[in-house]
């Protein structure tokens, strides 16, 4: 039976808009150690020999690639670069690189590792006590516990400060404990993994009013994580509303480090510097494919590269991709001396989101009715980097943050 013909210029070809271009246009990474690009390869690596090739499908499906979780157990590559005792000292540099390389292949993957070790981990870490960095630190780092860390509410996103899931003293069957009561939102890993970090406000009689920390696994009685359908964004991975109803944990299950709002500010302040390293590669994954779409794709007989204003077009998309490297590079050395600054990361944050915000809809533009495809993936980023400008705090908060610094005088309530 004679085959259909291949009629040149009827079908379309097979776009490869994947493969990495090694973008550092002002030399912003210059000074990375081999230790540090040796890591941010592995990464690279990684993404696009086992995410890239699935990730399309687990995040049209809006599944969790739970076996690429387990990989980045196995590849060390769940730390987020905190400090676990027996495991390599991953720079700040480091670790922002290979956020960037992470998000770069997908935004959910990278979520999930900022999570686990970003937040749940870290705040072990930094607040747990020696049993309780004993117990969870190297099963989290392996993925073979997975964490949670549940701030924020239903009610209270932007001014989590004002939380009020509540701890109260309490013994039961002669174990001095807590009980715990309110609800979370948007919690990643919260209905997926085996513990979340729950911060809740302790009241009663010999309660402080102050907000404190604990470690709640998942399988506690009271304890239901269910998991948010609908989202058009971060779609492979489970974020859950957690219902807390008289959930209770022995007093050991206490970070003690964690005593006030000011220890869980500490924890995010941590991160927030991630979260822009991570905009840097969602922005660099649709450069990406811009560049190379506009070589490959052929319009009124000459590739789209050939046109003076997409060449102006990708021009503005890599000016800002640039300007991004060089501020979360300046920001990653002042966090290596210990010097920056709560509005500091805060700029870092609100510029970095904004203008990957930009590239990416630039890029979507460029490739046209293509670029909704997820084939394609910038219509993934594209999606993923609404949610990345949201958590952590907004640009609005972040943008008060910063005016506060620049006035003196604070517009919160």
């Amino acid at each position: 039976m004679p085959t259909t013909p291949i009629m040149p210029g009827v079908t379309e070809p097979t776009y490869d808009l994947a493969t990495p271009l090694d973008l550092d246009y002002a030399g912003a990474f210059a000074d990375a150690t081999e230790e540090d690009r040796a890591h941010q390869q592995r990464v690279r690596q990684f993404v696009q020999d086992e995410v890239l090739p699935v990730i399309d499908d687990y995040w049209e499906r809006a599944e969790v690639p739970f076996d690429l979780v387990k990989r980045m157990g196995e590849l060390d590559l769940l730390r987020d670069g905190v400090d676990v005792e027996g495991r390599p000292h991953v720079s700040l540099l480091a670790a922002g690189l290979a956020a960037m390389e992470m998000s770069r292949g997908d935004g959910s993957v990278a979520t999930i590792c900022g999570v686990q070790g970003g937040l749940a981990l870290r705040s072990i870490q930094m607040l747990g006590s020696d049993e309780q960095r004993a117990r969870y630190a190297e099963p989290m780092a392996r993925g073979e516990i997975l964490g949670a860390f549940a701030l924020t509410e239903p009610t209270h996103g932007s001014d989590s400060v004002s939380l009020e899931t509540t701890a109260r003293k309490e013994t039961r069957d002669g174990v001095e404990g807590y009980v715990l009561n309110g609800e979370k939102k948007w919690i990643g890993n919260g209905s997926s993994g085996h513990i979340t970090v729950v911060w809740a406000r302790l009241v009663g009689d010999d309660g402080d009013g102050q907000v404190h920390g604990f470690v709640v696994p998942q399988d506690t009685p009271g304890y239901t994580g269910t998991t948010i359908t609908g989202k058009v964004s971060l779609r492979a991975i489970w974020q859950a509303h957690v219902v807390l109803d008289d959930v209770f944990v022995p007093a050991e299950n206490a970070l003690p480090g964690a005593r006030s709002f000011k220890d869980t500010s500490r924890v995010l302040f941590a991160t927030r510097l991630g979260v822009a390293w991570a905009a840097v590669g969602h922005a660099v994954a649709c450069y990406e494919a811009a560049v190379a779409y506009a070589k490959q794709r052929v319009q009124f007989g000459r590739p789209l590269a050939a046109n003076q204003m997409i060449q102006e077009r990708l021009t503005r998309m890599l000016s800002t991709i640039t300007q991004l490297q060089l501020l979360v590079a300046q920001m990653t050395r002042l966090d290596e001396a210990g010097t920056l600054t709560g509005p500091q990361a805060s700029l870092a944050k609100y510029s970095c989101t904004r203008g990957a915000r930009e590239v990416a809809a630039s890029a979507r533009d460029l490739l046209g009715g293509n670029g909704i495809l997820l084939q394609n993936r910038v219509a993934r980023h594209f999606a993923d980097i609404e949610a990345l400008h949201t958590y952590e705090g907004t640009e609005s908060v972040q943008a008060l943050i910063v005016g506060r610094d620049i006035t003196g005088v604070s517009a919160f309530v």
